[in-house]
């Protein structure tokens, strides 16, 4: 099961992140919170946004919203953004 390993903020709604098969990219996710929703909401602020966690492999924030870490890894490699840790420039 892939989970993700390592996570670092790097923009207001972007991540990095590290997968368990030593893949690694970068993530924007300003479509995702830019959609209406409770849970959503607070990511919208960037100081909240920056509070993300893993918990269990995966991106977590306080308020309990999470993402998937195995569809991460799917939509990221479609999208050709995975690239294997020791090639990240």
């Amino acid at each position: 099961m892939i989970k993700i390993t390592h996570i670092a903020v790097t923009g207001p709604a972007s991540l990095r992140l590290t997968f368990s098969d030593a893949q690694a990219g970068e993530v924007d996710l300003s479509g995702l919170i830019a959609r209406p929703g409770v849970m959503v909401g607070p990511l919208r602020d960037s100081a909240y946004f920056a509070r993300v966690f893993l918990e269990e492999g995966a991106p977590t924030w306080p308020n309990g919203f999470d993402l998937a870490p195995w569809a991460l890894h799917r939509d990221m490699d479609a999208q050709g953004l995975l690239k294997p840790v020791g090639q990240l420039a």
